[in-house]
């Protein structure tokens, strides 16, 4: 039988989502495609869906859908990654702050906002990943992102860190919106935690630790592959 389906993974912190795919691929006959729906940065924690098989042909459609994330963002400190994983480059004092002033500019940010990608990002330029450019001590070009944001919400705010959920469209850098946050407040702003909650229809709370799913017998795992197929199929033709 030819494996094919899904899997939702919690991807664990320190993780890159290709290590992820790695060890998952490990658990299928060999040749057998394994791929994700959209990178997490290795900082970030959640929801991962991993396709497998013929299912690795939608991975396309099932990187257009929107996501949501929550997290932490560090006000007064610009790193070269745009996390704190990343280098300071630039440290300011915290002007006065509330969490009702955070709201308010966190509002003024939904709609579409024109930013370039993060340095260290898998955006290409000339078939190359702006990462390789960074990681080289080379100039990073600029390229130029469109991020729309659905919904972006001050949860609390104890400084420096502002608690925060983010309902965006595919292809939004949240390290890029939390460095221009911090421009507009004029301090500076990196990410300093990141989980993401959904992607589409599918939730966090569906989803399985990587070591629970790398450690199910095979038998399991193919009943989950094979109960995954309505769902994925029903994502795809928008319904429930």
């Amino acid at each position: 039988m030819i494996p094919a389906g899904m899997l939702l993974i919690d991807k664990p912190a320190g993780w890159t989502s290709h290590d992820c795919v790695a060890v998952l691929r490990q658990r299928f006959p060999r040749g057998t495609k394994v791929g994700h729906s959209g990178t997490l940065d290795p900082l970030a924690t959640g929801l991962l869906v991993v396709l497998i098989g013929p299912c690795t042909k939608l991975q396309a459609r099932l990187q257009g859908m929107d996501k949501i994330y929550s997290g932490t963002i560090r006000l007064g400190v610009k790193t070269d990654t745009g996390d704190i994983t990343g280098k300071t480059i630039d440290a300011r004092p915290l002007p006065a702050l509330d969490l009702a002033r955070l709201s308010a500019e966190l509002a003024a940010l939904v709609g579409i906002v024109s930013a370039p990608a993060p340095a260290y990002s898998a955006v290409k330029h000339q078939g190359r990943p702006l990462y390789e450019y960074a990681r080289q001590g080379l100039e990073v070009p600029v390229k130029a992102r469109s991020a729309v944001v659905h919904s972006w919400e001050a949860l609390s705010w104890a400084a420096p860190e502002l608690s925060h959920r983010l309902h965006c469209a595919s292809g939004t850098y949240v390290r890029t919106l939390a460095e221009v946050l911090g421009d507009k407040i004029g301090c500076g702003a990196t990410v300093s935690a990141l989980r993401r909650e959904s992607v589409g229809p599918w939730r966090i709370e569906e989803a399985a630790p990587l070591d629970v799913v790398r450690a199910l017998s095979a038998s399991e795992l193919f009943r989950r592959l094979a109960e995954s197929l309505p769902a994925l199929e029903g994502a795809l033709n928008g319904r429930p």
